[in-house]
């Protein structure tokens, strides 16, 4: 066991590249050809549908006004990170599928293990400010505005990269996972500095986000309860926002839980491999919990759309806006020339010397005729006029 400030955190790129000559020979046996295939398929799934949702969201938020409002700004936010996961982090892990184990360098390996932890912890930690919000707002009757919200924005993302900064800076290490397909924190290590980091990592980036999370739903439902049971407040309109707000409460809430159900499997197996002497993680045991977790980056636009109402009108309405805007350039389109009839409407005057009035519609533009015999024909051919007949003549603009 040797010092942490003995040895650099990953070693050089010749060193790196060296120990990846090494094991080249062991690494394209971890798994069999098929299962390299079957896991290229599956994250390069994953990355389209994570960028494809992601961005659609991000795209309805700047296309409609009326979803730009503090708490959709936060959704936004895990749209942001979800989406650089979708590009950054599943790239290298993809082509590391398609090349039968990792062929990058050292520096490569600390930005894809430092990315896909930063993203990770924007996600968990946003919702967990999701969470606050609608405490709050339904425990404490405090509505939020956008500068809290940026506020909130900015220390998600200082407190993301304090703690993935911290392994640059010595304190534990980035380094190729044990599928060598991607690379993470060095979860192995039994030195008591990489120990420690692992420690306080769980703590500060799991377990207390969760435990607050909790706290929050737990109260907003209790609140939400006892409101609806106190008679004196059955009002139709408090009615309508404890309902409204125990729709939002719900929707975060599957968010939550299905953003859990995909990283806790990963936290257990790193867990595992942090604090058990034994070695018990295999890279068939590893990678499953590793892909699940990337998973998560394409889910919660569908929750938005299937649970929201603002979300899944403007989502409609983006989708047939291109259908609107075609049928409304057909109708606005001028009447073709080639043997259209003109259809005259006569405007009798009973019982008044003043003369007869009929207009005209033709294919590019109206004319009024003011005639007093209303047998009168009108020949758009002829240029001569007569005494009889004044003729104005309106052309659409």
């Amino acid at each position: 066991m040797s010092a942490p400030n003995a040895t650099p955190a990953l070693g050089t790129d010749s060193e790196f590249e060296s120990e990846s000559e090494s094991e080249s020979a062991s690494r394209q046996y971890v798994f069999a050809a098929g299962t390299y295939r079957l896991l290229a398929a599956t994250i390069g799934t994953i990355g389209l549908l994570g960028f494809c949702n992601n961005a659609l969201v991000l795209l309805l938020y700047y296309r409609f006004k009326r979803l730009r409002t503090p708490t959709n700004l936060l959704l936004v936010n895990i749209s942001v990170s979800d989406l650089l996961v979708s590009v950054v982090g599943v790239h290298f892990t993809f082509v590391s599928c398609i090349r039968g184990g990792w062929t990058w360098n050292s520096a490569t390996c600390v930005w894809d293990g430092f990315s896909n932890s930063l993203f990770g912890i924007v996600s968990i930690m946003t919702l967990c400010a999701l969470a606050y919000e609608r405490y709050i707002l339904v425990v404490h009757a405090k509505v939020v505005d956008f500068p809290w919200v940026w506020r909130a924005i900015t220390h998600i993302w200082l407190y993301s990269l304090a703690w993935t900064g911290a392994p640059l800076l010595g304190w534990n290490r980035y380094k190729l996972e044990i599928h060598q397909l991607g690379c993470s924190l060095d979860w192995a290590s039994k030195d008591p500095n990489d120990a420690s980091f692992i420690l306080f990592f769980f703590l500060a980036c799991f377990f207390v986000p969760v435990g607050i999370m909790a706290y929050c739903y737990g109260n907003i439902l209790y609140t939400v309860r006892m409101l609806r049971s106190i008679q004196d407040l059955q009002t139709v309109q408090v009615i309508k926002i404890l309902r409204y707000e125990k729709k939002v409460a719900a929707m975060f809430l599957l968010m939550i839980s299905c953003f859990l159900i995909c990283w806790t499997p990963y936290a257990v197996v790193s867990m595992l491999e942090a604090f058990c002497k034994k070695k018990v993680i295999t890279p068939s045991v590893s990678i499953i919990p590793s892909f699940f977790a990337k998973s998560s980056t394409a889910y919660n636009p569908l929750i938005y759309a299937f649970m929201s109402r603002k979300f899944r009108r403007c989502l409609l309405q983006l989708l047939c806006s291109r259908l609107a805007r075609l049928q409304q350039s057909i109708k606005q389109q001028p009447l073709s020339r080639v043997d259209r009839p003109i259809r005259p409407i006569v405007v009798s005057q009973r019982g008044s010397d003043r003369p007869k009035k009929r207009v005209t519609f033709s294919s590019s533009s109206i004319v009024f005729i003011i005639t007093s015999n209303e047998s009168h024909q009108l020949d758009m051919t002829s240029r001569e006029s007569t005494p009889e007949v004044n003729v104005i003549q309106v052309r659409p603009l």
